[in-house]
């Protein structure tokens, strides 16, 4: 008993001021969660964490239960809206208050951004909420709010009162139309943010029940942990009593090296494209515009090429001029088609701006290289691509992100060939069991599609979209032959095949979620 009771003494010498108060609510709690115990101690939710993890290394607590959450906020821009009203709303408001408006003045009295037009003013026009006249001319019929335009605001409403509000929370209906505002479908501003948190309950062990009846028999005063110059100037030092360090624990565990997960998933990637007969191709981080897009048949007004999208250089701020005769085939396609047989985009492309520095946007930018520097026909190309677009970051979304990119050259492809990679690399790579392809539209392709995959607990999610180049985009750079092309979210791929829930956690810097996490080829 006595050596248990100097044990203890010991322990608690040892303590941080931290730990004593995570005690202290414990032990007047059955059980507590890190929310409950931060606001009780007074103290930060991460200083809870730290303390709780202090205390389970000591087996003074122990976890009694465990459970994922996805938790629901809103994001800058759904605040806004939930303050000051959808896009919607405002356009349907601001007509039944001044009565039918033109297009221009309405969308400027509404406050209505570019990017937000068109899928508002869509949206109103397919519920009948609105009409559109002669010259342009916008009115709403004299009836009660649309629920269209109540829908949005109420929910967004309702996550802002509750927030953070478990999605399992909402009704079935409103999770999906969450889930589809978090996706970002306004260009870059998903109006909420679904994040999987883990919720833990924890309790004391017996020896924490021993320990907290000592504190409170003994009572607690902190000590100085640290000797500072100050005090050895003024000899404070003196009458301070400083922190004991406790050598009763455990060293910690010595973990031999692993290489990271993700890493090895990457490696997995590049082996299985060899493996079907695919050549890397590697390229830089900093693309010039024409590569990235202007090769691409992407036109200098496209939004994609605005500053809230793409990463400019600032020093140095353009490259050197690009060879010929790329450069005037492909402003030749822009401006009249050139020789591709389409009438192009109809403008006068920017050479100087074709030039400008960006952080590579796309993996694309290297097919539209290798393509240029004379690709074997046929032949089969990929690129494991770090790309970096402006994107607002949760679940699903990250700022950098890798794409698995990829070109086939040759006389006998088609759709149905590059339907069927895409099937391939979603069952074999990404590990998905439930896979659905979707129309779409890039400037480069045609025909396009959008593959999807469905995640256990975060549902739908793209992982990236496909198509055959058009002749613009083949054309000028040489190619007769038919490409199909393809550009798959690498760490959306991850996130299936590694079981997690959560983009950040691919780069984590939890060292026991990095060491314990494993990836089974």
């Amino acid at each position: 008993m006595a050596d248990s009771d100097a044990g203890r003494n010991a322990l608690l010498e040892s303590l941080h001021a931290l730990e004593v108060r995570a005690l202290q609510v414990l032990g007047s709690r059955e059980q507590v969660d890190e929310e409950e115990l931060a606001e009780a101690a007074g103290i930060q939710e991460a200083q809870a964490r730290t303390a709780l993890g202090w205390l389970l290394s000591k087996e003074l607590v122990y976890v009694v239960s465990e459970e994922t959450r996805r938790e629901v906020r809103l994001t800058e821009t759904g605040e806004s809206y939930a303050e000051r009203g959808t896009p919607e709303e405002r356009i349907w408001r601001h007509l039944r208050s001044a009565g039918p408006t033109a297009m221009p003045a309405l969308i400027a009295a509404a406050g209505i951004e570019k990017e937000e037009q068109s899928g508002a003013i869509g949206m109103l026009r397919a519920t009948g909420a609105i009409t559109i006249g002669p010259g342009g001319i916008v009115s709403a019929p004299d009836t009660a709010e649309p629920e269209v335009v109540a829908r949005g605001r109420n929910l967004l409403r309702a996550v802002q009162e509750r927030q953070p509000a478990p999605l399992e929370s909402f009704t079935e209906e409103e999770q999906q139309r969450l889930q589809e505002m978090a996706g970002g479908k306004r260009k870059g501003k998903g109006l909420v943010s679904i994040d999987v948190r883990r919720h833990r309950e924890y309790a004391l062990t017996e020896e924490g029940k021993a320990l907290v009846q000592l504190l409170a028999e003994r009572g607690y005063r902190e000590e100085v942990s640290q000797l500072t110059p100050a005090m050895l100037q003024d000899g404070s030092w003196r009458q301070v009593r400083f922190r004991p360090y406790y050598i009763g624990l455990n060293p910690p565990r010595a973990l031999a090296g692993k290489f990271n997960s993700y890493g090895e998933f990457l490696q997995f990637v590049r082996s299985k494209l060899v493996a079907m007969g695919f050549t890397e191709v590697r390229g830089s981080l900093v693309e010039n515009e024409f590569w990235d897009m202007d090769a691409l048949y992407m036109p200098q007004f496209h939004p994609a090429r605005n500053v809230h999208d793409v990463y400019f250089v600032k020093e140095p701020e353009y490259s050197e001029p690009v060879l010929e005769p790329f450069a005037t085939r492909v402003a030749q396609a822009h401006e009249n088609g050139g020789d591709t047989g389409s009438r192009g985009w109809e403008y006068r492309f920017d050479l100087q701006r074709s030039r400008r520095l960006i952080l590579r946007s796309q993996g694309t930018a290297l097919s539209a290289r290798t393509l240029a520097a004379g690709a074997c026909i046929p032949g089969k190309y990929f690129a494991v691509a770090r790309c970096f677009r402006y994107d607002q970051v949760d679940a699903t979304h990250a700022s950098d992100f890798f794409q698995v990119e990829g070109i086939v050259v040759s006389e006998s492809v088609n759709f149905r060939t590059l339907l069927g990679l895409l099937k391939l690399f979603a069952v074999e790579i990404a590990r998905a069991t439930e896979v659905v392809f979707a129309p779409a539209y890039f400037p480069f392709t045609e025909p396009s599609v959008e593959m999807h995959a469905k995640h256990p607990t975060l549902g739908w999610m793209e992982l990236g979209g496909a198509g055959l180049f058009r002749p613009e985009v083949t054309r000028p750079l040489g190619v007769s032959e038919p490409v199909i092309a393809w550009g798959l979210g690498v760490d959306r791929m991850a996130m299936l095949a590694l079981g997690l829930h959560d983009i950040r956690d691919l780069f984590s810097a939890d060292l026991d979620l990095v060491r314990t996490r494993k990836f089974n080829p």
